[in-house]
């Protein structure tokens, strides 16, 4: 049955307008977005189809490449652009939040960009958000990929990165794609030496969150691991 045929109180837009985008589950959100579903399938269908091929994760969704959206059926290039460009546009609104923040010294200030940053993808990415001296946000840059280690990613070039954005403090932060958050030996022995690196430059290395899955990101200074 075609969405148009439902109760007025059931469609996805109308009941956005009556009760807030709150009010509705991921598929009704996202079939909003997708308009129309395909013969068969009405939109709420196809965005129930969606959401299953990347396991009903809202963050493997907004990782995936619009080659990976066509591979749904009914999903084609057009609808892949305009979701991938929709997804983007929800990350560069988050960052420019975090600009206009005033201070980022509690771990609570950036966890939602770094789950729609970080989460689902299926590589390792290590990432540094700069700071200025009143902790506001100066850049965010990606500094490796793959499996980190002390031999992989190197402090020498952190601190050149900290001295080239001018730097007064970073946040740093990776992913484990396997969906566990839990530090390993290796990053806990990697941020002990990349924070006396900086300090030798006087960047505060303010904390170092794991992000994995749906769970909110871990962070080393909650921790007490820092």
């Amino acid at each position: 049955m075609a969405i148009t045929d439902w109760p007025d109180d059931q469609r996805p837009r109308e009941r956005l307008l009556a009760l807030g985008p709150a009010a509705l589950a991921d598929a009704e959100l996202l079939a909003i977005f997708l308009r129309v579903g395909v013969k068969g399938q009405s939109a709420v269908d196809l965005a129930r189809a969606l959401l299953a091929h990347f396991d009903h994760s809202i963050a493997r969704l907004a990782a995936a490449t619009p080659q990976e959206l066509t591979r749904v059926n009914g999903i084609g290039p057009a609808k892949a652009a305009q979701l991938a460009a929709t997804l983007e546009l929800a990350r560069r609104g988050l960052r420019e939040g975090l600009r206009e923040r005033a201070s980022f010294g509690t771990p609570g200030a950036v966890r939602d960009w770094l789950r729609l940053r970080l989460a689902g993808l299926p590589h390792e990415v290590f990432i540094a958000l700069w700071l200025d001296a009143q902790n506001r946000l100066i850049a965010e840059e990606e500094l490796f990929r793959g499996t980190l280690t002390q031999t992989s990613v190197y402090p020498r070039e952190v601190v050149k990165h900290a001295l080239a954005h001018n730097a007064a403090a970073v946040i740093l932060a990776h992913n484990h794609p396997s969906g566990l958050a839990e530090p390993s030996h290796a990053d806990t022995l990697l941020t002990q030496a990349l924070k006396q690196a900086l300090a030798l430059v006087e960047v505060r290395l303010l904390d170092h969150f794991i992000v994995a899955g749906n769970a909110p990101p871990l962070s080393f200074a909650e921790r007490g691991i820092l």
